[in-house]
């Protein structure tokens, strides 16, 4: 579990980008898809937060590209079940938010340019 965020904190911080399953966690969230769009949840930029504690447990924060989202429901289960089954992560925590709201400045350049936005 991730530790409660103190009041007053950002909520997005940055992420355990030195862990050694950072890597793994990024590649198995880009294996997601939010079902109306053809692109990754990770590439659209719904994962806000990925962090990774010393005993391997990771806490993801992501949000989705509305909140009335048909799939507002599965969509943690599903990140959780790609990120679960990687060697070395011990438990896996996903937190839905909508503050920061998602905008598609929050896509990446290769999201953007699938969709035809570059």
């Amino acid at each position: 579990m991730t530790q409660p965020v103190p009041e007053g904190t950002p909520l997005i911080r940055p992420s355990s980008t030195e862990h050694p399953l950072y890597e793994n966690i990024v590649d198995a969230c880009k294996t997601v898809f939010d079902p109306e769009i053809p692109v990754n949840i990770y590439d659209l930029g719904l994962i806000y937060t990925i962090a990774i504690s010393d005993d391997n447990d990771v806490g993801i924060t992501m949000t989705l590209t509305a909140p009335g989202c048909p799939v507002a429901g599965e969509m943690p289960g599903w990140v959780a079940d790609a990120v679960g089954p990687l060697e070395g992560v011990r438990q896996v925590d996903v937190e839905m938010t909508f503050e920061p709201q998602w905008g598609m400045d929050m896509m990446s350049d290769e999201a953007r340019l699938e969709l035809g936005f570059m």
